[in-house]
């Protein structure tokens, strides 16, 4: 599959997060990283070690979603992905970050009560008194 306009992911990205509205278990999976495929790197110098931290032009970034399925289910993963420009990184990261906060309180938090629980039981039967 190939890379969705900035839009088609948004719109993906927002049927991804409503599909796990209300399940109680599932995740989602986002990642970002530069794309460095086809950029010309400086030469590596002692100076600089990792030449590549310094490109000598701004990178695109990939962004990926996925809904992070197993090898049982693979057959009803979804992936999405989206190349951003260096010079519309701002603005499509203020759009990311409001679907992505829309997206989040949609979903169900985990119940951390269980854990909680036996972090006090614990610490209570380790504390002896003192006399």
């Amino acid at each position: 599959m190939g890379y969705l306009t900035n839009d088609e992911f948004f719109a993906k990205l927002t049927e991804l997060f409503d599909q796990r509205k209300g399940k109680d278990h599932g995740s989602i999976v986002l990642v970002q990283k530069r794309l460095s495929y086809d950029q010309p790197l400086p030469e590596s110098t002692s100076d600089t070690i990792f030449p590549d931290l310094h490109p000598p032009k701004p990178m695109p970034v990939l962004i990926r979603a996925t809904n992070a399925k197993g090898k049982e289910r693979r057959q009803n993963k979804i992936k999405i992905s989206t190349v951003v420009e260096p010079d519309s990184l701002p603005s499509f990261f203020d759009k990311y970050a409001e679907v992505c906060k829309s997206g989040m309180t949609s979903l169900k938090p985990r119940d951390r009560s269980k854990r909680k629980g036996k972090a006090k039981k614990k610490k209570g039967a380790t504390a002896t008194p003192v006399s």
